[in-house]
C-alpha cells in the first residue's frame, strides 16, 4: 500500500473519530445550552417580578441578629507559616468577634504543631487540634478529628456553636462572611458562598484557568442547580454547617460525620444533607458600601457592582501544570468515580440530571482534547494544501455530508456560546481583559483536564478501586499580609525573667494563690509584688507599652467617645487621641480580635496600653456603671476637707484601694465557671440584654443562683470598701455617715 493510500486511510478515520466526536459535543454542547437558558431566563423574571416588587436585601441587614458562636474547622498538613497569616488577617479584617478557630495538626508535623502553637499563645480564639493518627491521612479524617476536638471544647467551655465552617489555611475570607452565615443559619443547613481564586500573572494560564472555571461554575451553574434540584454541592471551603446538620451527620455515621474514604468528602456531604431533607442554599450576597451607577464599563461586560462584591473565599490556586494535574485529578476521582459507587441515581430526575453533569466530566474531558487534536491536524492539512508548492489535494473529509456539515455549525455555534459565556461571567468579576484572556486558557484548560483524567484513571487501575486511592494534599500559596506573629510567654516566666520574682516564689504562688483570684491578682493582693510590677510584666508579655493612668482626670469629652456598653464588654478606657487614633487602656492583655472590633466599633484607629491592676476598673465604675450609689474618690475627697486626713495620706489609701478591686468575670473565671474562652461568647450575648452580667448568667443557664451569690460573696471579700479602709486610719462610721446626704 502506498504511502497516498495510508494517509487516505487515516483521514477516513479522522472521519469516523470526528463523527463520534462530534455527536458527543452536541449532546453536551445541548446540556450547557440548557443550563445557560434556565439562568437568563429565570434572572430575566426575577428582574421583572420579585425585585420590581421588593427591594434587594441590604448588606446593614446582616447585622441584625446578635453574634452566634461559630466554630471554623481548618485542616493542616505542613502548614508552615501559614495558619499565623490567616489568624492575623481575620483578626483584622473579619467584622465578627464570636468565632474560633480550630486547627487540625498531626503528630508527626513537629513544625506545624510548634507554628500552630504560637499562633494559640496570641490568639486565644485559636486552638489546636492534634489528630490521632499521623498524616497525611484524607482531609475528611482529619476534619473528623477537628469536629471531635470541638464537641469537647464546647462541653468544658459550656456553649455550643451554632455554625461549623470549612475552610483551608491558605482561604483569604471576605469580612462579612461570618455575618452572612450568622444571618443565614438558624434556616438554612448548608450555606456555600462562592469561590473567587486570586489572579496572577498574565502569563500563567493553568492557575488562571481555575479562575476561569469558577467563575463560570459559581457564578451560573451552581444557582442553576440550587434552583431546580435544592441541592448544593460544597466547595470545602466557604461552607457553613449548621448544628443540626452536623449532629445529623454524626447520627448518620456513628459518631463519624466525613467519610475517611472519601476524596471530595465536601461533594460527598451535599447528597447526604439533601438525602434527609436539609436545607440547602447558594448564595451570592454582594455588599455594595458605595453604590455607582452603572457605566460603559458595564455595556461592554466589565465588571459590575454586584458581581464583583459578592461575598467570597478568595485563595491561590496551583500555578504548575503538575500541581493543577494532582489537584484536578483528585477532584474526578472523589466526584466522578467515588460518586458513582456512592450516590447512585436517584427516583427525583433533577437530581439525576445534575449527577449526569458532574459526571460527564469523565468524557467530555476526553472529548474535547481529541476535538482539539483534531482541530489542529486538519489546520496543519490546510496549512500545507495552501502553503506547500505542489501539494497533495485530498477532498474535506467532510464533503458532501450535509447533515455533518449541519452538525459542526451547530456545535460551532454552541461552542462560540459557550465562550461567550465564560466572557460574560470572568468580566463580571474581574473585568473584560481577563474575560477576553478566558478564550485561549479554555484550550490549555482542556489539557489540564484531559491529563488529570487520564491520571485519575491510572490510579484507579493501579488500586483497583477509586476508594483505595490515597488523599494527595496540594499546596497552596498565601498572600503576604502585615503583623508579627508574636509568641506570648506565660506571665510568672516573664516575672522570674524580670527578677519580680524568685523561682521559688513563683512556685509557692502557683500552689498556694487565693481562691476566685488569677496569679497576677494575687501576687498584688499578697503583696508579694506592687501593681505596677504586674502591670509591667503584662505589657511585655501583650507587646504593648505600660502606662499609669488616673480615671478621675479623664475630661467628659474623652470619656463619650467610648459608649458604656463597649467600654464594659473590653473593659477598656480612654486615654487620649493621638492623631486620629483613639488610645485605651486597658489591665490585661486585648487579643487581636476584640483590638479590630472595637475599632470597627468606634469607627476609628485604636491602640492600646496595659495599666496597673484596678486602675481601669475603677474608671469603669467611675464613667459607666451608672447604677454605682457611692463614689470611693469622691468619699476620700470629702474626708480630706472635713480635715479628719492628710492629703498624703489620703493617697496612701488610694494607692491601696485601687489595686485590689476585681472584675466580677474574673472572679467567675478564677472559680472554673467560665473559660477565658466562653466569656467572649457571653458577653456578646450579654450586650443586648437589659439584665445585670450575673442575673443573664443565671437566666441563660451558665451559672446557678447559688454560685453567682457566692461570686459576689468572694468579690466582696477580696476587694476592700473605701468606708473600711478609712475606718482602718481612725475615720470612724458616725464621721462616714455625717458625710452621706440627708434622706429627703
Amino acid at each position: 500500500m502506498s504511502l497516498l493510500d495510508v494517509f487516505s486511510t487515516y483521514l477516513y478515520g479522522l472521519k469516523l473519530l470526528a463523527i463520534t466526536v462530534a455527536v458527543l459535543m452536541l449532546i453536551s454542547g445541548i446540556d450547557d445550552l440548557f443550563i445557560d437558558v434556565v439562568y437568563w431566563v429565570r434572572r430575566l423574571w426575577r428582574a421583572l417580578t420579585v425585585y420590581r416588587n421588593h427591594d434587594r436585601l441590604d448588606y446593614k441587614a446582616l447585622y441584625e441578629p446578635a453574634e452566634k458562636p461559630l466554630a471554623i474547622m481548618v485542616p493542616a498538613w505542613h502548614e508552615t507559616g501559614v495558619i499565623g497569616k490567616m489568624a492575623e488577617l481575620a483578626a483584622t479584617t473579619l467584622d465578627y468577634e464570636n468565632y474560633h478557630v480550630f486547627v487540625g495538626t498531626y503528630p508527626n508535623d513537629p513544625d506545624t504543631q510548634r507554628d500552630v502553637d504560637e499562633v494559640c499563645a496570641r490568639f486565644p480564639n485559636v486552638h489546636k487540634v492534634v489528630c490521632a493518627r499521623p498524616g497525611p491521612t484524607s482531609k475528611a479524617d482529619c476534619l473528623n478529628n477537628v469536629l471531635d476536638a470541638i464537641l469537647q471544647f464546647e462541653r468544658s467551655a459550656r456553649f455550643e456553636f451554632a455554625g461549623f465552617i470549612l475552610h483551608d489555611a491558605e482561604d483569604v475570607i471576605s469580612d462579612m462572611e461570618l455575618r452572612l452565615f450568622n444571618y443565614l443559619v438558624d434556616r438554612k443547613d448548608l450555606i456555600q458562598i462562592p469561590v473567587y481564586p486570586f489572579e496572577r500573572e498574565w502569563t500563567n494560564f493553568t492557575s488562571l484557568s481555575y479562575l476561569d472555571e469558577f467563575a463560570e461554575l459559581h457564578g451560573k451553574d451552581v444557582p442553576v442547580r440550587e434552583a431546580l434540584a435544592g441541592q448544593v454541592p460544597s466547595a470545602g471551603v466557604g461552607t457553613c454547617f449548621s448544628r443540626r446538620a452536623v449532629l445529623l451527620l454524626l447520627a448518620d455515621g456513628d459518631g463519624i460525620a466525613f467519610d475517611v474514604q472519601s476524596l471530595t468528602e465536601d461533594y460527598d456531604i451535599g447528597f447526604r444533607l439533601k438525602e434527609k431533607g436539609m436545607k440547602e442554599v447558594f448564595v451570592r450576597f454582594p455588599v455594595i458600601r458605595h453604590p455607582q451607577r452603572a457605566g460603559l464599563r458595564e455595556l461592554v461586560l466589565g465588571q459590575n457592582d454586584r458581581d464583583s462584591n459578592v461575598i467570597c473565599v478568595r485563595e491561590y490556586f496551583p500555578d504548575t501544570l503538575h500541581t493543577a494535574v494532582r489537584q484536578k485529578s483528585r477532584w474526578i476521582i472523589g466526584i466522578v468515580y467515588q460518586g458513582f459507587k456512592t450516590h447512585r441515581w436517584t427516583g427525583d430526575w433533577t437530581l439525576n440530571y445534575f449527577l449526569w453533569r458532574d459526571r460527564k466530566g469523565a468524557i467530555s474531558n476526553f472529548v474535547s482534547f481529541i476535538a482539539s487534536l483534531i482541530l489542529l491536524q486538519l489546520l496543519a492539512l490546510w496549512v500545507y494544501q495552501r502553503l506547500w508548492p505542489d501539494a497533495y489535494r485530498w477532498l474535506s473529509i467532510f464533503e458532501g455530508d450535509v447533515w455533518l456539515v449541519s452538525l459542526l455549525w451547530i456545535n460551532f455555534l454552541l461552542m462560540s456560546n459557550r465562550m461567550l459565556q465564560r466572557i460574560i461571567f470572568v468580566s463580571g468579576y474581574y473585568g473584560l481583559a481577563q474575560g477576553l484572556m478566558a478564550l485561549p486558557r479554555l484550550f490549555w484548560g482542556n489539557l489540564i483536564n484531559f491529563l488529570a483524567n487520564w491520571r485519575a484513571l491510572s490510579q484507579i487501575i493501579a488500586q483497583g478501586d477509586p476508594r483505595r486511592v490515597a488523599w494527595d494534599k496540594t499546596t497552596h500559596d498565601f498572600p503576604s499580609v502585615g503583623g508579627e506573629n508574636r509568641a506570648r510567654h506565660p506571665l510568672g516566666q516573664i516575672l522570674v525573667e524580670q527578677g519580680a520574682l524568685t523561682p521559688a516564689q513563683l512556685e509557692a504562688a502557683l500552689t498556694h494563690r487565693s481562691h476566685g483570684l488569677r496569679l497576677g491578682s494575687w501576687l498584688v493582693h499578697d503583696g508579694v509584688i506592687s501593681a505596677e510590677t504586674l502591670a509591667r510584666a503584662v505589657a511585655a508579655q501583650s507587646h504593648v507599652d505600660y502606662e499609669p493612668v488616673d480615671a478621675y482626670r479623664l475630661p467628659d469629652t474623652l470619656v463619650a467617645m467610648i459608649p458604656a456598653g463597649i467600654a464594659l464588654h473590653y473593659a477598656v478606657i480612654p486615654v487620649r487621641e493621638e492623631d486620629g487614633t483613639l488610645v485605651v487602656a486597658s489591665e490585661s492583655d486585648l487579643d487581636p480580635v476584640s483590638l479590630a472590633a472595637l475599632a470597627r466599633k468606634l469607627g476609628r484607629p485604636v491602640r492600646y496600653v496595659i495599666a496597673a491592676k484596678g486602675q481601669v476598673t475603677v474608671g469603669l465604675r467611675r464613667w459607666y456603671v451608672r447604677a454605682l450609689r457611692d463614689d470611693p474618690r469622691a468619699l476620700l475627697d470629702k474626708v480630706v476637707k472635713a480635715g479628719w486626713l492628710t492629703p498624703e495620706q489620703a493617697d496612701a489609701i488610694w494607692q491601696a484601694f485601687v489595686p485590689k478591686q476585681v472584675l466580677f468575670a474574673e472572679i467567675l473565671m478564677s472559680l472554673g465557671h467560665i473559660q477565658p474562652s466562653a466569656l467572649k461568647a457571653l458577653l456578646l450575648r450579654h450586650e443586648r440584654s437589659d439584665l445585670s452580667f450575673g442575673q443573664f448568667l443565671v437566666r441563660e443557664g451558665v451559672v446557678s443562683a447559688g454560685t453567682l451569690d457566692e461570686a459576689l460573696r468572694l468579690q466582696r471579700e477580696l476587694q476592700p470598701t473605701m468606708p473600711a479602709l478609712l475606718q482602718q486610719h481612725g475615720v470612724g462610721a458616725d464621721k462616714l455617715d455625717s458625710l452621706r446626704p440627708a434622706a429627703a
